[in-house]
């Protein structure tokens, strides 16, 4: 009987598709005086890498921390958000909508768009991140991506596909007797454009003097999904786009019969008969403020009809078809009514030091002093004023005299109008109770939050980097396929922000969400001359927001 001493080893074969490694002992054989080796187990399933790193356990050579051998993360990447809303946009056949076949282009679009969610800013500082972030790799782009090949071309080509996109999205979103939102924006630009036709001056809707801008009309659900958008010439004025709007609906979309809702300045009145007329699309829209005050003077509705727990429907008594739904707002009742006391009280002190002037002047120029004054204010019709001339003395004739007073009975009468407004349509009460309609004309509410998540929010729409016409119409095109991906997003993670606390005790916002799963990476890690990939795994929210994002429980 003779005694031995083994020794446990590892060897890695790699003549096989995948790598095997064989745990093996050596020992002496006193016996036979030589040296013996018995296969004790194989180890299949591992990648190279991980058998090396077995390997070098089993010859001790597995370093302490601190050790320039021992096993470390040398990198790191971003993986989280960029792999699940390029997961998502797959889930929701985005890939097939922009283009039926797979090809390099479409994967560019798609890391645009998830990009533009994730990151916003130029597009070659989306390429500048291939080395912080593993989106350009999972769209199947190696190394450092080309903006020209990767970016450019890409947005070309997606502009191409606008149309046909467009009407794939609303084959999947909408059918016929839809309700279809739509209403119009504008973002501006610095810098110069002289390569661009839409770059031009026009009404800025966010107040912002001074620049050039264009138009952005955007079309959703009535629950707010993006369906489409355009880009018009800086000075488009809203009514001007409404019809070419609608016979895109009709013919590119092929529906026949639809319900358009639109705010008080798309809808007008002009372009509300022009909409009837083309039979079998209805509108909802809300009156302007002197077209409620001529339904007072024909009597067709009185003040006190409107309530702000209940609304009122009223038929035109001249056109059975049309439907006015009465609505008060508090909020914007006692906004009104503090924002015309505060206009009187600045109109009254310029009047007042209008009054006290005591230099000669005339009688135009003063008249023209509280022209201007009143103007500015814009509550003339709450004055009355006059100005009484001098009387020649035979001296010296005295300072003219402005004599004014407010009309407070005229203020009691609007103020019965505070916070009030009507809601119209031609739609069938059978179609559209009155709830629906004015649930509906609220729900443009939708629209103009999409305007803020592209304009400023998440997605950043500006600043536009890009000078020609083609590539900013692409630009706007790109960001609203960003929001649909984010819309979607949003609608699944309700329970999430539903369940959140208030105020002070608010945790989730969209933002937060992105920024909760950014922290999910990829790392490369080494061990001596062995280096790999692995990635982080899901932490108690992520996995949460996982789940709720692709209905996993």
């Amino acid at each position: 009987m003779h005694t031995r001493k083994e020794r446990y080893h590892l060897e890695i074969q790699t003549s096989r598709k995948s790598p095997v490694g064989l745990i093996r002992t050596t020992f002496w054989d006193k016996v036979t005086k030589s040296v013996r080796h018995t296969q004790v187990a194989r180890i299949k399933g591992y990648s190279l890498a991980q058998l090396k790193i077995l390997q070098r356990a089993f010859s001790g050579k597995v370093k302490p921390s601190g050790d320039p051998d021992a096993l470390h993360i040398a990198d790191s990447r971003e993986l989280g958000a960029s792999r699940l809303i390029l997961e998502l946009a797959k889930k929701l056949g985005l890939h097939r909508i922009i283009f039926s076949r797979t090809e390099p282009w479409v994967n560019c679009v798609l890391a645009m768009i998830v990009g533009r969610v994730v990151y916003q800013g130029s597009k070659l500082s989306l390429c500048n991140r291939w080395q912080q972030s593993t989106l350009w790799e999972l769209c199947g782009v190696e190394g450092r991506p080309d903006v020209d090949a990767h970016c450019y071309a890409p947005l070309d080509r997606l502009l191409e596909r606008q149309e046909a996109i467009q009407k794939k999205l609303a084959e999947q979103h909408l059918g016929d007797g839809s309700m279809i939102l739509y209403d119009i924006t504008s973002t501006y630009f610095e810098g110069e454009y002289d390569r661009s036709e839409l770059v031009k001056f026009g009404y800025n809707r966010d107040g912002k003097k001074g620049h050039e801008q264009v138009v952005v009309g955007l079309m959703t659900t009535a629950e707010g999904c993006p369906i489409g958008c355009e880009v018009f010439e800086g000075n488009t004025s809203d009514a001007t786009t409404v019809m070419d709007k609608i016979e895109e609906v009709r013919k590119q979309f092929g529906l026949d019969r639809f319900v358009f809702v639109g705010d008080r300045g798309m809808v007008t009145q002009g372009r509300f008969e022009e909409i009837r007329a083309l039979g079998g699309i209805n509108s909802i829209s809300a009156l302007t403020h002197a077209q409620l005050k001529k339904l007072l003077e024909r009597d067709v509705i009185q003040p006190e009809l409107f309530d702000e727990k209940v609304t009122i429907e009223v038929t035109d008594p001249e056109d059975g078809k049309l439907r006015y739904c009465l609505c008060k707002n508090p909020v914007t009742q006692k906004t009104e009514q503090e924002t015309r006391k505060r206009l009187i009280e600045l109109t009254i002190t310029g009047l007042q030091d209008i009054a006290n002037y005591k230099q000669a002047t005339t009688v135009e120029i003063l008249g023209a002093r509280v022209g201007k004054l009143l103007a500015k204010y814009k509550v003339g019709k709450f004055v009355k004023w006059s100005v009484e001339a001098a009387k020649e003395t035979g001296k010296k004739s005295r300072t003219h005299r402005l004599i004014w007073e407010i009309d407070h009975e005229k203020i009691a009468e609007e103020e019965k109008l505070d916070g009030c407004y009507i809601i119209r349509t031609d739609t069938a009460k059978n179609k559209l109770d009155t709830e629906s309609v004015v649930a509906a004309y609220k729900s443009l509410g939708n629209v103009e939050r999409a305007f803020r998540n592209l304009k400023t929010v998440q997605l950043e729409m500006r600043p536009v980097y890009h000078k020609t016409d083609k590539r900013i119409r692409a630009h706007v095109f790109l960001c609203t396929l960003a929001y649909y991906l984010q819309w979607h997003m949003q609608q699944r993670l309700k329970p999430l922000f539903e369940s959140d606390g208030e105020n002070s005790d608010r945790c989730w916002t969209f933002e937060l969400v992105v920024d909760c799963l950014k922290q999910l990476g990829r790392h490369t890690v080494k061990m001596g001359e062995i280096q790999w990939q692995q990635d982080g795994e899901m932490n108690d929210q992520q996995q949460r927001i996982y789940e709720l994002i692709f209905q996993k429980t």
